[in-house]
C-alpha cells in the first residue's frame, strides 16, 4: 500500500499550535495570607523548651492557604525572596495522660488537655502554597533565637548531647552550616535566660555577632554566596 504524506504549510501549523496553547486554562493562583493575632495561654510547664520565666501568653496567628488554616504561627515573618518567606510555627500539643481523671463512665476517654509550644521554622512558597518545615542544624527551641538575613539564619545552637553551645549560621537549602563554632559548655541547670540574645548582622563586610549570656560577644566574618534556595515551578492543578 502506498502511503501519501500530506505536508501542512508552516503558517497553518503555527496557527494550530497557538490555538491549542490558548485553549489550556491558566493555572490557579494560590492565596497565602495571615489571620488576625490572638493570644493563647502559655507557660514553661506547657513548653519547657521554649517559654521564658514568667511568660504566660503567646501571640499566635493562623497561616491560611486558599482561605484554609494550614498552620499556626508565632512571631514576625521574614521575606527571603518576593515569593518565599519564613515564619516560626506554633504547635498545639495534647498534654493529656492516660492516668488523668476520667469523667462519666469508667471506660470513658480521659479529657484532653492542650498546651501551646513554639515549634520549628517554616518555609512558605506564596506561588505554590507549599509549606515546609526547615531543619536547621543544632537548632533548639528553648535556646535558639534566630536572626534572619537574606536566606541565612544565625542563632545559638545546642549539640545533640546538649552539653555544648555553638554559634551557627545556616543557609536555606544547604545541609551543612555555613558557620559552626563552639562558644561554651552548656549546663541547663545553671544557664541564664535567655541563653543567647538575638545575634546581630552586619552587611559590608558580612559579619555576624553572637551574645552568649555571661560571656563576651563573639564576631565572625562570613563570605557571602549566592542564594541556594530552589523555588519550584507552579505545579498546582489547573
Amino acid at each position: 500500500m502506498l502511503l501519501r504524506l500530506r505536508f501542512v504549510p508552516l503558517p497553518a501549523l503555527l496557527a494550530v499550535m497557538f490555538c491549542a496553547h490558548a485553549a489550556v486554562p491558566p493555572k490557579k493562583a494560590h492565596k497565602v495570607v495571615f489571620g488576625a493575632w490572638r493570644q493563647v495561654a502559655y507557660s514553661r510547664a506547657g513548653d519547657p523548651a521554649g517559654a521564658g520565666p514568667g511568660e504566660t501568653m503567646l501571640k499566635t496567628r493562623a497561616l491560611l492557604v486558599d482561605d484554609r488554616v494550614t498552620e499556626w504561627t508565632t512571631g514576625d515573618a521574614h521575606d527571603i525572596t518576593t515569593r518565599s518567606f519564613v515564619v516560626r510555627r506554633a504547635l498545639s500539643i495534647n498534654d493529656s495522660l492516660p492516668s488523668d481523671p476520667q469523667s462519666g463512665k469508667p471506660a470513658a476517654k480521659p479529657p484532653e488537655h492542650w498546651v501551646w509550644q513554639r515549634g520549628p521554622w517554616l518555609l512558605v512558597d506564596k506561588l505554590t502554597g507549599h509549606v515546609t518545615a526547615l531543619k536547621l542544624p543544632d537548632y533548639d527551641p528553648g535556646v535558639s533565637q534566630v536572626a534572619w538575613f537574606r536566606d541565612y539564619a544565625a542563632y545559638c545552637g545546642l549539640t545533640a548531647t546538649g552539653k555544648s553551645l555553638y554559634a551557627v549560621v545556616a543557609q536555606v537549602g544547604v545541609r551543612k552550616p555555613v558557620l559552626a563554632k563552639k562558644l561554651a559548655a552548656f549546663d541547663p541547670e545553671s544557664a541564664a535566660w535567655p541563653v543567647c540574645a538575638q545575634p546581630e548582622w552586619q552587611r559590608e563586610p558580612l559579619k555576624i555577632t553572637f551574645h552568649p549570656a555571661g560571656r563576651d560577644a563573639a564576631s565572625f566574618d562570613l563570605v557571602g554566596g549566592s542564594a541556594r534556595l530552589v523555588e519550584d515551578g507552579d505545579d498546582s492543578e489547573p
